[in-house]
């Protein structure tokens, strides 16, 4: 299934979609690409999974496995794929990311951005869990868009969230939750890079701390 938009078509999807709840962002996006959609998940991000399966169970979910995560975040990812039944795809980075271990400047570039876009070639429409509330640089993210970056319709149907209202559907939901988020790490990413942070601080200043990075280059 391909469906074109033009890109003032998607940004007046994604005005009309500002007070909708992302469970019919979501549906919108299953009815216009079908097949030809997928979701990228860090797996810290379990509400758009359990959002997403509710409309389409066999979407396709991808998780990047940089070779650099916690053990804890790689046992999680199973027990989330058991939990949901998940048609789970899991990339490496290929062996040109071997000079670039994690931290360095074209790590992320290697790990995340390049197996991300193998990935998803071929497909018509990424998804994230994206929200505003993230970082400045995500501050004006738009609910759908064209990611020239990656070629495909990006839709980030949580923009409009809080840290709030996904720490309430969690609980309301009784979601599963990332074993590292009991010790103080509120965003997770490479274990290398990544320390708990505390609750005086924003969430995402555990990340390349001391770096002035903000981005891996997923959503850039």
């Amino acid at each position: 299934m391909t469906v074109s938009f033009t890109e003032a078509e998607l940004a007046a999807i994604s005005a009309g979609f500002e007070t909708a709840p992302a469970s019919k962002v979501l549906r919108w996006a299953v009815e216009q690409f079908g097949d030809d959609l997928a979701i990228a998940c860090s797996f810290q991000d379990i509400v758009l999974v359990d959002l997403a399966v509710a409309i389409a169970p066999t979407v396709e979910v991808v998780f990047l496995d940089t070779e650099a995560h916690f053990p804890e975040t790689l046992a999680f990812v199973e027990q989330v794929r058991a939990h949901y039944d998940l048609n789970l795809t899991v990339t490496h980075p290929g062996p040109d990311a071997a000079a670039w271990p994690c931290g360095t400047d074209e790590c992320c570039k290697r790990r995340k951005v390049g197996p991300l876009k193998a990935a998803v070639a071929g497909k018509a429409a990424w998804i994230t869990a994206l929200k505003r509330v993230d970082a400045t640089t995500r501050t004006a993210a738009p609910i759908v868009s064209y990611d020239h970056n990656f070629g495909l319709v990006k839709l980030n149907p949580m923009a409009t969230w809080t840290d709030e209202d996904i720490a309430t559907y969690e609980a309301d939901h009784n979601l599963l939750t990332h074993p590292l988020m009991s010790q103080g790490y509120r965003s997770i990413g490479c274990a290398p890079t990544t320390r708990p942070t505390a609750p005086d601080e924003d969430p995402r200043a555990g990340r390349w701390s001391g770096t002035g990075k903000v981005e891996c280059g997923l959503h850039e």
